[in-house]
């Protein structure tokens, strides 16, 4: 039986490794949580983060990052602002050649990188071509219950992305392969934020073509980000960009949009992330998305009314009023160079 790695017991983390182990896959799950690791192999449940689903008894559950890495496909699920630290103790348990899978979402605030990109300044001898990038739209409740779902596994070397693929694949968990790993994860990273926009636009009852006008305005930010970065436009009209961002960004599941709900209603973003144990990707990556902006002189007017209210205490209706009251430009500006 071939087996995988899964580092990171969080949701996502958990509902992928239903999914591997529905594949006659044997499973080990690696988790910080005594209590969660004993769950587990007991009771065969998740209640800290994925509560009411059943688990295969093909998942074993370990605090021991180095029983979790000696695997030939290890796939990293921590929230990305941790991904550095979860890394690096893993790195000297890894095999030589184990494929290395990130399933993280979001930009390193220190840094400004990419998952992928963490993980090779961490291990520089690592060869990019060993790393892929799995991603799309995807609720992590609904992958646990078995609902169909498309997801893209991208990555520098075609062949290893397609090891992912023949691992993973299933007819309802189907994996496309992709050779633009800069561009899915600037997909996964920068929907969030959106969502969180679409969030305080549903929150404050402005309507499903304000919604429409945010996700479509939305994508071009992050089209530019990607492009900027080098990555493919067309990339992001496909699983990792339009349709994680469709979902996010109006699904009732997504904690990115009901954050951005709450915080129209008035709750602050400490107190909001002090009721969570699980992690809102946005609200740390529109951090990053707006130094990144910065940096690259990127055009992200929707991503830094997000950082005002998140960061700087403004009221959601004062920044609406401020992206609504910008001046008019080409539809495609910063796109296609």
């Amino acid at each position: 039986m071939a087996s995988i790695g899964v580092i990171g017991a969080g949701a996502w983390g958990t509902a992928l490794a239903i999914a591997a182990a529905r594949h006659d896959l044997a499973v080990t799950l690696w988790a910080r949580e005594p209590e969660l690791v004993a769950a587990v192999n007991e009771r065969h449940v998740n209640e800290l983060f994925l509560p009411n689903v059943a688990l295969p008894k093909n998942i074993v559950a370990t605090d021991d990052l180095a029983q979790a890495a000696a695997h030939d496909f290890v796939l990293f699920v921590p929230p990305t602002q941790h991904l550095r630290d979860v890394f690096t103790a893993a790195l000297p348990h890894l095999p030589p050649d184990a494929t290395i899978i990130t399933a993280s979402k979001g930009i390193e605030i220190d840094s400004l990188l990419l998952p992928s990109q963490i993980i090779n300044e961490v291990a520089p001898a690592i060869a990019p071509e060993r790393i892929v990038v799995l991603t799309g739209p995807s609720f992590a409740q609904e992958v646990a219950r078995g609902l169909p779902v498309d997801l893209v596994a991208a990555g520098v070397d075609v062949k290893r992305a397609e090891r992912v693929q023949q691992l993973l694949h299933a007819p309802v968990f189907r994996v496309y392969t992709s050779t633009d790993a800069i561009g899915a994860q600037v997909c996964g990273a920068l929907k969030n934020v959106i969502a969180i926009a679409c969030g305080g636009s549903d929150g404050m009852r402005a309507g499903l073509n304000a919604r429409a006008a945010l996700i479509t305005r939305g994508l071009a930010e992050m089209t530019r980000t990607g492009v900027a970065l080098g990555a493919d436009p067309l990339t992001f009209l496909g699983l990792a960009g339009v349709g994680d961002l469709v979902l996010t960004c109006t699904g009732e599941l997504s904690r990115n949009r009901t954050f951005g709900l709450q915080l129209a209603e008035g709750k602050t973003p400490d107190e909001l992330c002090a009721e969570r144990r699980c992690v809102v990707e946005g609200f740390y990556t529109v951090k990053a998305a707006v130094a990144l902006a910065d940096r690259e002189s990127i055009d992200m007017p929707i991503a830094r009314a997000v950082y005002a209210v998140c960061y700087e205490g403004r009221p959601v209706l004062e920044i609406a009023k401020r992206l609504l009251e910008r001046a008019k430009k080409s539809e495609l500006t910063g796109i296609v160079r």
